[in-house]
């Protein structure tokens, strides 16, 4: 997945920009990204078990901003490094639906080289932007 680290923008946090040629393709590029912080060997992770998540917000940013702090809850709440599937994104209106379904399984720090733990995603620096022919999240987490 398309994403890079970037430095200099948040002392004590980990910051990432993720992109794609679509809004689908942007959001499981976030995602991969995210538990890529969590978790240093992402392939790692076996699709034992697969979560469904439907989300509804009033724009990208915030459907964006909900995923992954929807991954940092299942991380803490179930003990789950899950990545992306399948993506289906739908805008009518003033709002935006997704459809987003994560597999792995369970933590094992046996298995998995371990990064840092994530606690939340914050607004600092937060955008998602649309640039010539790819869309574009800029991701500040803190640790």
């Amino acid at each position: 997945m398309p994403y890079r680290y970037l430095e200099n923008i948040a002392m004590a946090d980990i910051a990432f920009e993720a992109w794609g040629k679509t809004p689908e393709e942007m959001i499981m590029s976030a995602c991969t990204a995210t538990e890529n912080v969590m978790i240093e060997n992402i392939q790692c992770i076996s699709p034992a078990e697969t979560r469904h998540i439907h989300i509804k917000e009033d724009s990208l940013e915030m459907l964006i901003f909900r995923i992954i702090e929807e991954l940092i809850f299942l991380k803490d709440s179930e003990n789950l490094f899950l990545l992306p599937s399948n993506v289906v994104m739908e805008g009518k209106n003033n709002d935006f639906f997704l459809d987003l379904t994560l597999q792995g399984e369970k933590i094992n720090p046996g298995k998995h080289n371990l990064g840092v733990d994530v606690k939340g995603i914050t607004l600092y620096n937060f955008k998602v932007e649309k640039t010539a022919g790819q869309w574009k999240a800029t991701v500040v987490l803190d640790i």
